[in-house]
């Protein structure tokens, strides 16, 4: 009886990539960590001559003293959130996946980083690679970045293998799920008067520099999910809110979609609005009084969601006259979460 042939195929390799995080707390690892972040052309989209002594020179020396002690409040026993939770999924993605695979996870920014966890998959000679950036909307300035260093490091191997990314997951059932379930766990704790959906600020010029044929107004365009608009920032947000609403049995005077985390500028561009500071203001004069927030533009808790929404706005929504903030933690390695991602590599 002849031999069973043997076969070629290597594992499949995943890249899991998140935004970033400094090393450690102190100035001089967040300056070095701001320095990568704001002079990415995909971030800060103004011409090099102009971007770079702009930010090295002025913004990122006045900002990373004052980050840096954020980020004091942020570390815990285990470091930066959104580097362990990142790790802490890789983990177990790797385990749901089993051997067919190989799992590894980098950061866009600082450590570790996309280059040594693409070297790994490559030391492996995996068979072909899905790059899943853990932004679940599309940003030109997140998953768009991802994927163009991506390109950017594998353009100088000799053999560059088969490289699926996985754009957005807006849509996907695993991750409004478990934004869901995680949601009902603290609306069965007390009962919220609104739900505040949101979610991380881009420059509107980012939106329209994205839109296609001109489709997008800035308006009333997103009041549906369609061909035209599924690239488009904005209007994943919008979709997101409405899954999110219809899973938590949510009417829409129930829930409002608002952009945090602007960054302020001399340009003084507009940014997506409402801005949530502003919005969480207006509540408490409305008979609003306690109320339930998501980030789910994040799927690992972070700066921008346990200090930004979980504490900061908590104060401005109590000094506004409210009496109960309540953020949802992100989706982190929650079992439901895990499962998701291993479902959509599996898929693609």
């Amino acid at each position: 009886m002849p031999a069973s042939p043997v076969s070629s195929k290597g594992r499949i390799g995943v890249l899991l990539v998140n935004l970033g995080t400094p090393d450690s707390p102190s100035t001089s690892d967040v300056r070095r960590y701001l320095n990568e972040f704001l002079t990415d052309a995909r971030v800060i989209d103004m011409p090099a001559a102009l971007r770079y002594p702009l930010f090295q020179g002025l913004v990122v020396p006045l900002r990373a003293p004052k980050s840096a002690k954020i980020y004091q409040q942020l570390w815990d026993e285990r470091g930066s959130p959104l580097l362990y939770h990142g790790l802490d999924l890789q983990k177990l993605v790797q385990e749901t996946l089993g051997k067919e695979y190989l799992v590894a996870f980098g950061m866009r920014y600082q450590n570790p980083s996309i280059e040594s966890a693409l070297q790994q998959l490559r030391d492996a000679a995996v068979d072909r690679i899905i790059v899943l950036p853990l932004f679940p909307q599309y940003a030109a300035a997140s998953t768009g970045s991802v994927q163009e260093k991506v390109m950017d490091i594998v353009k100088d191997w000799w053999v560059v293998p088969s490289i699926n990314f996985i754009s957005t997951f807006v849509e996907d059932p695993g991750f409004i799920g478990t934004f869901a379930t995680l949601g009902k766990e603290e609306m069965a704790k007390r009962d919220y008067d609104h739900v505040v959906f949101s979610y991380h600020g881009i420059p509107e010029r980012h939106v329209l520099k994205g839109s296609h044929k001109g489709y997008c107004k800035l308006g009333n365009c997103c009041n549906s999910y369609n061909k035209n608009n599924r690239y488009c920032y904005r209007a994943q947000c919008f979709e997101t809110s409405r899954q999110l609403a219809a899973a938590l049995g949510l009417s829409p005077e129930q829930y409002s979609t608002t952009f945090q985390s602007r960054l302020q500028s001399r340009l003084r561009d507009p940014w997506l609005q409402p801005y949530t500071d502003e919005v969480l203001k207006t509540l408490p004069a409305k008979g609003i009084k306690n109320v339930l927030a998501f980030s789910p533009a994040f799927v690992a808790d972070c700066l921008e969601t346990t200090i930004e929404v979980g504490e900061e706005f908590k104060e401005m929504f109590e000094e506004a006259g409210g009496g109960h903030w309540q953020l949802v933690p992100s989706l982190n390695s929650h079992p439901q979460w895990v499962q998701a991602v291993a479902d959509m590599i599996r898929r693609n």
